[in-house]
């Protein structure tokens, strides 16, 4: 099971990477196929809401069929399949086309190890197992960043991808080999979806599910490359100097997150607290990130830092669900929270654009405002959220 487990961590540093990865080459991208800062966004958000729309079936999967051919089978057609659509891309279609079929193999990874943790392990460690399984997950930030730029201007984009697709198929079938279900939950009745949305504390969690994710997640993943490149004029190479030093910022908030529902006994307050201290730096963005690239740099780390409360948030949620339904349960809010970055990404585009022609800050400034707008709604209805701890 462990080895299991380690393949399965691979296979989510491959899902972090994914998501990552577009705003390190965009310089490229642009030149190459004329895609340009709304272009990725929209390849951005697709590769999020297809990830987000497969969480229900994932659910359905995890509880019905196990971990294993979940995890598996999904990665080998998604990920492999999906990674050498990007590779022949010549259009922004293509690469619509390959981000939704790879955000649908990277789907189930984080959730399969998540099922295993809630079913094989003491619940009271489960906030730190998710915490640990994303915080190495994360190193995938890492490789989206010097070591993509780095990869693209020795080999190219196009053999970078091929080699991400064969490495997709060897972890696949790694998964199916290694990964041992656990026995399925005895009930007496087999349980729905429907059963977990009858659950009323999951709708004042849902909200900062749905909007927590939104800052870290879409402003490394598509808008940091075009910011630094159009508002402070830096190259590729520097951009994923950038992007690995906002990537290490993310990997410590996770592992600082990871034990703190244990120290202070509650979750509730310290996703409220991490999320106050994201929205701060993202104001500091919004308002001074155009003074100096150094002043971006380090609100980007803010943002990411403490902007990784997702493991504490998933460990909020399944303190409420029953033991037969943790595979939809966990699913659900990870489907928010992944799907909250897609939406946010197909709004933020038309607003972009919405501010062309006046000074190049000023469209990315409306997007970081939009992201802290969100993010201080979905703070609000998560205010009158039920605490719990195991």
């Amino acid at each position: 099971m462990y080895l299991g487990l380690f393949l399965l961590a691979l296979a989510y540093v491959l899902s972090q990477f994914f998501r990552a990865f577009l705003a390190v080459i965009s310089v490229p991208l642009e030149t190459e196929l004329g895609i340009g800062a709304e272009a990725l966004a929209t390849a951005s958000g697709l590769w999020f809401i297809s990830f987000a729309a497969m969480q229900i079936p994932v659910g359905w999967s995890l509880d019905t069929l196990g971990p294993k051919r979940t995890a598996s089978v999904l990665l080998l057609v998604g990920g492999t399949g999906g990674s050498l659509l990007f590779a022949v891309a010549t259009s922004a279609f293509h690469l619509n086309i390959a981000m939704m079929l790879i955000g649908a193999g990277c789907a189930p990874v984080l959730m399969a190890a998540y099922y295993i943790f809630a079913r094989e392990f003491p619940p009271l460690q489960f906030a730190t197992l998710a915490a640990s399984m994303i915080g190495v997950g994360t190193i995938g930030n890492l490789l989206a960043s010097y070591p993509m730029a780095f990869a693209e201007t020795m080999v190219g984009w196009r053999a970078t991808m091929v080699c991400l697709a064969v490495l997709c198929a060897i972890i696949a079938v790694g998964v199916q080999v290694t990964v041992k279900d656990p026995e399925k939950a005895v009930s007496e009745t087999k349980g729905s979806l429907l059963d977990v949305l009858r659950i009323p504390a999951l709708w004042l969690i849902a909200p900062i599910a749905i909007v927590g994710y939104v800052p870290a997640a879409a402003i490394r993943g598509a808008w940091m490359g075009p910011y630094l490149n159009e508002v402070h004029g830096l190259s590729s190479s520097e951009i994923g100097t950038a992007a690995l030093i906002m990537g290490i910022a993310m990997i410590g908030g996770v592992f600082l997150y990871g034990p703190l529902d244990r120290w202070f006994g509650t979750r509730k307050w310290v996703v409220f607290g991490g999320n106050i201290l994201t929205l701060c730096f993202l104001l500091g963005l919004y308002a001074f990130g155009a003074s100096s690239y150094i002043v971006t740099i380090i609100m980007l780390c803010g943002v990411g830092f403490f902007g990784a409360t997702f493991p504490v948030v998933i460990a909020h949620g399944k303190g409420f669900f029953p033991a037969h339904l943790t595979g939809r349960g966990v699913t659900l809010l990870n489907m928010f929270s992944i799907g909250g970055v897609g939406l946010a990404q197909m709004v933020a585009r038309p607003l972009h654009d919405s501010y062309q022609g006046t000074d190049a800050a000023a469209p990315f400034a409306a997007v970081f405002l939009l992201f802290a707008v969100m993010l201080i709604t979905g703070l609000s209805l998560y205010l009158f959220s039920q605490d719990n701890t195991d």
